[in-house]
């Protein structure tokens, strides 16, 4: 129950890889020519400087935009790191410091839905660790503009350009830099099957990026007890169907849970869903399960490690320490995952596919490296060289002592 739908990567690594040579080897060109094969549009220019570009919005979609926004920065916000110092040793002080990612790549879908959320999400972290350049990819409209709302994040987060392509052959100018993209250090964002594939292969290439994190296809898992309102969790079930026709819809109930309310929500909220044909087939592909206790519930979660996980169930505070493995977390009746996706403030570039066992979703720290510094007087030096000295002639490595060696003879000779 815990495998996810296959996916062919072998396949679709070998249909990718093409596209990413061809945009090292012919830059612009190969990025315009794919954005023209598969999505109709000739971009030109590829590159747009947002900064430079008046948009005009319409105010109830700018202040939902600015609403979520502030709630987004709240958040992260509080994540930025304030440096470390320990005094190891009497004269050895070691300390760590953030130091951000220069030069970011960040990939917002296009296809079948506008996703300013998207950006929002990344762009906000992006902009608070002080990244340099902050680089956006995103497939253009039919008639080759970008969306004003994209435009409008682009502006308040500080990118430096707007990149009119999606695909694999936007995150391959992105990791390899082309004659009008900048090329990123580190690129973020979801996609599908081929943008997937695109970052695995460009991590472990000659391109030397860095990626957020590998995923497949969006996923929730809801736990319900006897408590639950059928309508709730039939809705919190449909707004991740209705993602695509491979997203991962999971229920989870304990004894008591109205079953055949359940099924008679579902089957009424689906056939009002604009795209019930996509939400129809995820829910073809995906299952439900009773088991015993709430215990029980949360083991198979943790096993399951969902990348949204809604619960809904008596005394929420009871089970938070039960949840191990979880992108992000939805508690109680009145939290649906909707409001993550959008404007509660936390982050919704999360883990699917199982990765939620050893990967965080997006935060500012994702945007940072970490460097670590010490320092160490002629006290601890001594304090700490002889250690040092016993443990290279240990490993073999005289060369590692000698530079120790050195310095204390230096000190004795001095006295």
């Amino acid at each position: 129950l815990c495998q996810r739908p296959k996916m062919d990567f072998k396949a679709i690594f070998e249909q990718v890889q093409p596209i990413i040579d061809d945009v090292a080897a012919r830059g612009d060109d190969a990025v315009r020519r794919y954005t023209k094969q598969f999505d109709g549009v000739d971009p030109s220019p590829l590159v747009i400087r947002p900064q430079e570009i008046s948009v005009a919005l319409d105010k109830k979609i700018r202040e939902a935009v600015d609403t979520a926004f502030r709630n987004i920065y709240r958040f992260h916000k509080a994540q930025l790191p304030a440096p470390i110092e320990v005094e190891t040793m009497p004269g050895i002080r070691c300390r760590r410091e953030a130091r951000p990612v220069e030069r970011v790549g960040l990939y917002v879908p296009g296809g079948t839905a506008l996703l300013p959320s998207t950006l929002m999400m990344l762009g906000v972290p992006a902009a608070l660790a002080g990244c340099s350049e902050i680089v956006v990819a995103t497939p253009p409209k039919p008639d080759g503009s970008v969306a004003e709302e994209l435009i409008y994040i682009a502006q308040k987060i500080g990118a430096t350009a707007i990149v009119k392509a999606g695909g694999a052959q936007a995150v391959a100018a992105l990791a390899w830099g082309t004659e009008s993209v900048l090329k990123v250090d580190k690129i973020f964002g979801p996609g599908n099957q081929y943008v997937t594939a695109a970052k695995m292969l460009l991590q472990n290439s000659e391109a030397q990026i860095a990626i957020d994190m590998p995923a497949g296809p969006s996923e929730v898992l809801v736990i319900a007890d006897d408590s639950a309102k059928p309508s709730f969790v039939a809705a919190d079930l449909l707004s991740q169907a209705e993602h695509g026709a491979d997203s991962q819809v999971v229920l989870v109930a304990t004894p008591g849970f109205d079953w055949e309310g359940f099924r008679a929500q579902l089957k009424d909220q689906l056939d009002k869903l604009p795209r019930k044909d996509v939400a129809e087939r995820s829910i073809a592909g995906s299952f439900s399960l009773e088991v015993d206790s709430l215990e029980e519930a949360f083991a198979f979660s943790n096993l399951y490690a969902p990348e949204h996980l809604i619960v809904q169930c008596k005394e929420t505070d009871a089970w938070k320490d039960h949840v191990h493995n979880a992108g992000s977390v939805f508690w109680g009746p009145w939290s649906p995952e909707s409001v993550g996706d959008y404007a509660s403030g936390t982050n919704h570039t999360l883990p699917t596919y199982g990765y939620a066992r050893m990967y965080s979703g997006v935060s500012v720290d994702s945007f940072f490296k970490f460097i670590t510094m010490q320092e160490l007087s002629e006290e601890g030096l001594q304090n700490i060289g002889p250690t040092v000295e016993t443990l290279a002639v240990l490993e073999g490595l005289e060369g590692h002592k000698r530079a120790v060696s050195m310095r204390l003879e230096a000190l004795s000779s001095d006295k």
